[in-house]
Order: C-alpha cells, then sequence, then structure tokens
C-alpha cells in the first residue's frame, strides 16, 4: 500500500517536468511497517530528510515475507529501494544476493552503530523485545525473571506465552536456569530441547496462547492471565494510550532488531543511502523513542533520549545488561521441526 504519493504520480510529475525542461529531483522509495510506527517514521525521520536533503521520498508499506523480496528483486524491475526487515529476512535476503552489500563510510561508519547493528547487507533500525508483562495493580512484588513466570505457588494465576516454539524455548531454559549467553548451546541439543518442553510440561494446564501482539495487553487487563510474555512496546502504549498500570520484567528479556536494508539493483542507490546515513545520525534516532518505545542503534542516540523516556527502553544499560539476543541462525535451521514438535505438544492435554 503505497503511503503519501505513488509510484505513479511520482512517474506523471517526472514527465511533467521532463516536458517543461526543468529536472526532477532525486528520489528514493522506503518501505516500512505502517501503522503507528510508521506514521512515526514520517515525522521523525521521513518528512524531515526530504526538507533537509531534498530528496523525493515515496512511502510504501508491507508485512514482511523473503518471497515478497525475491519477487522485487528477481523481477528486475523493483519499485523499492530502502525496506524495513526483521533479522531472519535479513539474513536470507543477504545469503540470496538480495541485497545490496553496504558501503559503510557513507553512513557512518561501523564503530557508530551497536554491535548487533552492524551486517554485511543491513543496518540495524530498531531493537525491540519480548518481555515478561504483568499488572501492577494485581501484583505488588515484581516477577524477577523467567523462573517466577513458572512458579504458580508464588504467583498464582494463568499465563500466556505465544502460540509457537520461538522464544518459548529460551523462556523454559532461562526459567530453568540455564544463563541467557549459554541457551542457545543447550537449546542446540537433543538434550536441551527435551529439557525446554519438559519445563514447559509444568505449566501447561495454566497455560493461554496468543497470536497476535496486541493480545497480552488485553489478556493481562481482564484478568485472565497474571503474567504474560509480551513485546515491550505494547506494554508501553497500553500503559500510556488506555491509563494502564502495567510492569515490565527486563530481566532475561529476549532482544531482536529490525534493519534497513537496500535491495540489489536498487536505480537510486546515492539517495537510498542519503537515507540511510540521514537516519542513522544520533541526534535523528534520539527523536523516534520518544514517538514510539523501540531502542535504537547508533551508540550516541542514547544521552540524547530524555532519561525517564530511556528508562523505558530496550537500549538502556540496565534493561540489557542480562538480555538474550534471539538466534537468527538458530531459528532459520530449526524453525520446520521445532513448529511441528510445537503443534503436537500443544495439542495434546
Amino acid at each position: 500500500m503505497m503511503r503519501q504519493r505513488t509510484k505513479l504520480l511520482a512517474a506523471l510529475s517526472a514527465l511533467f517536468l521532463a516536458g517543461t525542461g526543468i529536472a526532477s529531483a532525486e528520489q528514493v522509495a522506503v518501505t516500512s511497517w505502517g501503522g503507528a510506527y510508521q506514521d512515526a517514521q514520517r515525522k521523525v525521520y521521513f518528512e524531515p530528510f526530504e526538507k533537509a536533503t531534498g530528496v523525493d521520498l515515496v512511502e510504501e508499506s508491507w508485512d514482511g515475507g523473503i518471497g515478497v523480496l525475491r519477487a522485487q528483486v528477481e523481477g528486475g524491475n523493483a519499485t523499492w529501494d530502502v525496506v524495513q526487515v526483521e533479522s531472519e529476512e535479513l539474513q536470507l535476503g543477504c545469503d540470496e544476493g538480495l541485497f545490496e552489500e553496504l558501503d559503510w563510510d557513507k553512513i557512518g561508519g561501523k564503530d557508530s552503530y551497536i554491535d548487533a547493528a552492524v551486517s554485511p547487507c543491513g543496518v540495524g533500525a530498531i531493537v525491540y523485545n519480548f518481555v515478561l508483562g504483568y499488572d501492577k495493580d494485581k501484583i505488588s512484588e515484581a516477577p524477577s525473571g523467567w523462573a517466577d513466570f513458572f512458579d504458580l505457588e508464588k504467583i498464582p494465576g494463568k499465563r500466556a506465552l505465544r502460540n509457537g516454539p520461538k522464544t518459548n524455548l529460551e523462556i523454559a531454559l532461562m526459567a530453568d536456569g540455564v544463563e541467557p549467553g549459554e541457551v542457545y548451546d543447550v537449546l542446540s541439543t537433543d538434550e536441551g530441547i527435551e529439557r525446554a518442553f519438559k519445563k514447559l510440561d509444568t505449566i501447561k494446564s495454566d497455560l493461554v496462547f496468543w497470536e497476535a501482539g496486541a493480545q497480552p495487553p488485553q489478556l493481562l487487563a481482564s484478568g485472565e492471565v497474571a503474567l504474560t510474555s509480551v513485546y515491550n512496546g505494547r506494554i508501553d502504549a497500553a500503559n500510556k494510550s488506555d491509563g494502564r498500570n502495567f510492569g515490565i520484567v527486563w530481566n532475561e528479556s529476549l532482544f531482536t532488531l529490525d534493519s534497513w536494508v537496500i535491495l540489489a539493483g536498487s536505480k537510486d542507490l546515492d539517495a537510498a543511502y542519503k537515507f540511510l546515513n540521514f537516519v542513522g545520525e544520533a541526534e535523528n534516532q534520539a527523536k523516534l523513542p520518544v514517538a514510539i518505545a523501540y531502542g535504537v542503534t547508533n551508540k550516541k542516540a542514547n544521552p540524547m533520549i530524555p532519561a525517564d523516556r530511556l528508562a523505558d527502553l530496550p537500549t538502556a544499560d540496565e534493561n540489557m545488561k542480562n538480555a538474550l539476543q534471539i538466534s537468527d541462525t538458530f531459528w532459520i535451521e530449526n524453525i520446520d521441526k521445532l513448529t511441528e514438535r510445537w503443534g503436537r505438544w500443544a495439542a495434546t492435554n
């Protein structure tokens, strides 16, 4: 779906300008995730970028999927230049040659960014976490980590997890005493997988499964569950927009990044690099979390974010110190067999 301007209007404009002898402006087509997030990007990034550079930015949005990116590139007539992708799409697309290999000198250099934001084909855009969420009005003493999620005596009530193996097997192992830095070493063994499912068995009769990110805050608000895994941004939004008093446990949270990529064969490569450089600058990145609760990736951005807001973000030092980065390599290799195993497990009493 186009946002604000369409390629058709841009093309007609270019034809008109050509006919009048007026040179058309540089143009870059940027594709993101739509909704409140892209609304924030428009105010913080897109409109200021156009004003600062004179480059015409054409907005689009998408719902993800490596197949969509393949169709754009392999057809040889891509209409997108810069796309925000999830971490698995980044790895798969880079391996398949769907993205340009980045010239980091054009976007501030690798040292400007946190380590997790640097890859051959992508530069990190935002950091977000799966956290343990609870209602402060109903639970006065905050849980300390995932072990409390599994402790039905300490905190009675049902629990909610996303319906699928990804993040839940990691959560189960941390609840069973595995340190975050050792989770994937353990999970990479048959014994580790069995250990994770055995731990999940201990609360299976008290589990509710969610599918969409909007559901966990609703489950907390209704009192259907006492504790849930949840995207950190959903808790922030419920507190600010709906007047909730939900809490986040950052200890042992799981984080991942979305990244900006340039599609291979981009016809507006110079403009694409101008855009990546603009959205990578610390002073620009620091404005995004004020609008929406995602962490950013330039190392110098955090000191520019108001302290009370930084405390709500995944990238605050205190929130990151015992977090686990979700392994794309592990899940690309294991997602099919573990999803099948999860389906059988979830379907049995």
